[in-house]
This record gives structure tokens, C-alpha cells and sequence, in this order.
């Protein structure tokens, strides 16, 4: 993933930001709750953004639970300060593809779709990343803008 991170006033890059990700792994779970509680690290990071605003994740497609669509979460801080906390959301096409390839196709179909999913109704279509193909996976990239 490029994760963009801009001044919501002047459309300039933020160096320096702290961009903190998480979700669910195949299964559908996550480091620190339920079945992950033992691990509080596996699907988690953090990374600063470079002096073009950017954060870089290598990662793995996210997994969902029972009444979420598919999701990351993030967060941006700045200078100790949260800024930003969202959600980055896939294409229903995508993950229907990602999700007929194992590890994913040994759990039953999803039950929440990006249309009927509570958060997504109220703005999800803004945090979609755009995605490009890269090899046998995806590069996902969005721009956050978020306010000083």
C-alpha cells in the first residue's frame, strides 16, 4: 500500500507523519482479540511518511469478520497528535477474486458487502483505495488529507 498523507488546507505533503494500519487475518482475526490474543503484533504496523507524504505497507489481502465488508483501519498521527482515524476499504470485484484463492476460499462467502456495511454507508466510497495490479498481487494506494 502508498498511503498519501497531505495538509488538508494546502494539498502539501506531511513528512514525518506516523501511519498506523491494522486488520483482520484470513481467518478473520485480529493480533490482540479473541483467537489473537496471544500475538498483539501480526497484521499491525507503523511507518512514517517519506518527504513526498507517503507511508509504504507490504501486507496481505485482509481478511473479514461476521458483519463487516473488508477493511483496514488507520490512523495518522502527527507530532504525538491523531489526526486522522478511518477506515480503507477494496472494491466488492476484488476481494470476490482474492476471496475464491485460498486461504480465503476455505471460509464460507462474507456476509457483509460494501453497500450493506454500517461504517462504509456513512463515507466508505471516499476512503476506497485505488488499485493497480503488481505482479500476483495489488498495489493500493490513497491521499488522506487531514487538518494540523
Amino acid at each position: 500500500m502508498r498511503l498519501s498523507v497531505v495538509d488538508a488546507k494546502t494539498c502539501r505533503p506531511i513528512k514525518g507523519a506516523a501511519v498506523d494500519i491494522w486488520h483482520c487475518d484470513a481467518s478473520g482475526i485480529y493480533s490482540g482479540f479473541g483467537a489473537g490474543r496471544s500475538s498483539r503484533t501480526f497484521m499491525r504496523g507503523i511507518q512514517r511518511t517519506n518527504a513526498n507524504g507517503v507511508a509504504t505497507f507490504k501486507t496481505v489481502y485482509p481478511g473479514w469478520y461476521q458483519g463487516r465488508t473488508v477493511h483496514i483501519h488507520v490512523k495518522v498521527h502527527v507530532r504525538g497528535n491523531v489526526l486522522h482515524t478511518g477506515q480503507l476499504y477494496f472494491p466488492d470485484r476484488v476481494t470476490d477474486a482474492a476471496y475464491r484463492k485460498a486461504p480465503y476460499s476455505a471460509r464460507p462467502s462474507r456476509d457483509v458487502r460494501n453497500a450493506n456495511d454500517m461504517v462504509f454507508h456513512n463515507g466508505g466510497r471516499r476512503s476506497l483505495l485505488s488499485l493497480r495490479r503488481s505482479g500476483a498481487g495489488f498495489v493500493g494506494s490513497i491521499t488522506m488529507g487531514v487538518r494540523r
